[in-house]
């Protein structure tokens, strides 16, 4: 399997599956005559991210991986997911806001070409962080030890958030796109 294999299709799936959490967290809220706005802001603890930020941290994970893979600096407008998610905690924006920003991820994701990023799994890779500490790693590693992981915690939290907030949300969906691989006949109950 080759880089651009693995992570384009891993990162986009995790958005597309984020947007239908944020799509039936609305619906539950809304069936329960609740303000579907209010998840924005769940946290699981107070020095936690809250539900926007995951959401946009995810969305600028995604990109800002491709972009170093392909040697280029991460666009001011990628890195300001990344900034409101850290710096503006108390101003969530909307739902609407959140799905704009999972769909130009998703749209950037679909803009990679194939093999596009092979050629960077053995190139060094320097990986600053905000805070000042830099990691040396290759691309490989880059994408295997720090942008799958943090992707996929992000994720996590935000489905953590909503179940916490009480939406039904399942394995199914968890992995929709697993669907695409189920052979006919063997759902439960079908």
């Amino acid at each position: 399997m080759t880089l651009t294999d693995l992570l384009v299709p891993t990162l986009s799936n995790q958005l597309i599956a984020l947007g239908g959490w944020l799509d039936k967290g609305e619906a539950h809220a809304r069936a329960h005559g609740n303000d579907p706005e209010d998840l924005l802001a769940v946290r699981l603890a107070v020095d936690m991210f809250p539900l926007h930020s995951q959401v946009r941290i995810a969305a600028f994970l995604a990109q800002e991986a491709v972009h170093r893979l392909r040697g280029e600096e991460t666009p001011e407008a990628t890195t300001a997911l990344r900034t409101h998610a850290a710096m503006a905690q108390d101003e969530p924006g909307s739902l609407a806001d959140l799905r704009a920003i999972l769909g130009q991820a998703i749209a950037f994701l679909r803009g990679v070409g194939p093999d596009e990023l092979d050629s960077a799994a053995d190139r060094p890779l320097a990986h600053a962080l905000p805070m000042g500490m830099v990691f040396d790693m290759t691309g490989a590693t880059y994408v295997r030890d720090w942008v799958l992981p943090q992707s996929a915690f992000h994720a996590d939290m935000a489905y953590a958030l909503l179940r916490s907030a009480g939406v039904p949300l399942g394995k199914q969906d968890f992995v929709p796109h697993m669907f695409a691989y189920l052979r006919p006949g063997t759902m439960p109950g079908a």
